[in-house]
């Protein structure tokens, strides 16, 4: 028999098929992209401000070099949503790391020419891969099942990391091949960074196809129309030819989806109360983890730690920043978003109270805290980002995404503006300890969570 309920089990068949299929092929774009990706932002970010300095000849602008990255990652994290709610991901990532690209060649012509208002302007649109490379993680959650999106979101970030180490640790040749074509050695990180980025827009562009973003946006138009089949409407609603009708974009969803998005006339749902919560989470841990590591270095040069003691502090939250993603996705997805957000909470408590309680002089307790510091970071990225996935649709997913990326920025910025203010005018231990003590407001917050969590999302409209 082909009418009543077994058309529209086949068809969803179909579609969970092509879905498990792109997801994989998505997945392994993916980290290659943001392997590119890490090494394009690691290698410009380490010599950003000694470039600036010299180019200026004075440290006190030395810190514009963030500053700009800063404002530029936010305005391209807002474009790059808007860019791949109407044209996919594809669209979005290629041309948010082309931009960042760009920007890269734009800060060797102007080390080349000595031309400070280009450096600046450049450094800006530089920003852009910055934006788009944690964007990036977003793209493995479009077709994941919702139990295994925290996975596809560590896959992502893991991959980063390999980038991110490998670009640091080629400051010194690629500055030796820029002296040899008579660039300023400064810039040759950012030769780096240039052909990371475009080759990372290059592999999206060719072969992120189909589209996650577009093809999950079809499969729930797809699965919205089945529903009333399956739930026991009249026979003539699912065979015969409106059976062979609604079967066809399964067979050519691959192709469709890697074009272009359909335009929708109806407004996109508001997003859920998970948004407000995961982007609170992600805020605050990112303004905790700013300020603390942003002063770090100050503090352990005022109290006697070399640049070899400080680079080994740093490289190792770094590491704890990124590294803790091969099981931290996996944590999220079997404990849960909220239990592992308090997780968050405490890790990023512990960072404080012990970079707080640490002599100046001991090294071993500034690691520590620093490690907690970035596993925190990452614990509560990554389970932020989750409750951001699983509290939208595919019709305002991307945008909203966006949105959320631009409050991380600036979050991120004024916990480094607001670090140096409260270092100057107190103390580390205070700064340390008042980062970790922000982490507690996440209680009330995931307290709202599991009450809002209990209620029902609703199916869009």
């Amino acid at each position: 028999m082909t009418h009543g309920g077994a058309q529209p089990r086949t068809l969803t068949q179909q579609s969970e098929a092509k879905r498990a299929e792109v997801q994989r092929r998505t997945l392994t774009v993916v980290v290659f992209s943001q392997i590119l990706g890490g090494a394009g932002l690691a290698a410009g970010v380490t010599v950003g401000a000694l470039l600036a300095q010299e180019m200026l000849g004075s440290a006190s602008l030395a810190g514009l070099p963030i500053a700009l990255f800063t404002l530029g990652s936010a305005l391209a994290a807002f474009s790059v949503g808007r860019v791949s709610q109407r044209w996919g991901r594809r669209i979005g990532l290629g041309l948010g790391f082309t931009a960042g690209g760009l920007g890269a060649i734009g800060v060797v012509a102007a080390a080349i020419a000595d031309h400070v208002p280009l450096l600046f302007f450049a450094l800006f649109i530089y920003g852009a891969g910055t934006a788009t490379n944690l964007q990036a993680r977003y793209a493995g959650t479009d077709l994941a099942p919702e139990s295994r999106r925290a996975t596809a979101i560590s896959i992502a970030m893991v991959s980063t990391t390999l980038g991110a180490v490998a670009g640091p640790n080629l400051v010194q040749p690629l500055g030796d091949l820029a002296t040899s074509l008579g660039i300023p050695p400064l810039a040759g990180p950012f030769l780096l960074a240039a052909a990371a980025y475009l080759a990372a827009a290059a592999i999206l562009l060719a072969f992120l196809r189909p589209d996650p973003f577009l093809l999950a946006r079809e499969l729930a138009e797809i699965e919205a129309a089945e529903t009333p089949g399956m739930a026991g409407e009249p026979a003539a609603s699912t065979h015969g030819g409106a059976a062979a009708d609604a079967a066809e974009p399964v067979s050519e969803l691959a192709a469709g989806a890697g074009s272009t998005g359909s335009a929708h006339s109806a407004p996109a749902p508001r997003p859920e109360p998970g948004v407000y919560i995961g982007a609170t989470v992600m805020v605050l841990t990112q303004i905790a983890m700013v300020a603390i590591m942003t002063m770090t270095p100050i503090h352990m040069l005022a109290h006697g730690h070399g640049l070899g003691s400080v680079g080994l502090v740093i490289g190792l939250h770094v590491g704890a920043m990124w590294l803790p993603s091969l099981v931290t996705g996996v944590l999220v997805d079997r404990f849960g978003r909220i239990p592992m957000s308090v997780a968050a909470a405490v890790l990023l408590l512990g960072a404080g109270v012990v970079g707080a309680a640490a002599p100046g002089d001991s090294l071993g307790l500034l690691i520590l805290a620093l490690i907690l510091l970035g596993v925190g970071w990452n614990v509560g990225l990554i389970s932020g980002t989750a409750l951001v996935v699983d509290a939208t649709v595919p019709e305002n997913r991307a945008r909203t995404q966006g949105g959320v990326d631009v409050l991380i920025a600036l979050a991120g910025a004024g916990g480094g503006a607001m670090s140096g203010v409260v270092m100057s005018t107190t103390s580390f231990e205070h700064l340390s300890l008042g980062g970790g003590l922000l982490a507690l407001l996440l209680i009330p917050v995931l307290f709202w969570a599991g009450r809002a969590q209990a209620r029902p999302v609703p199916a869009p409209r």
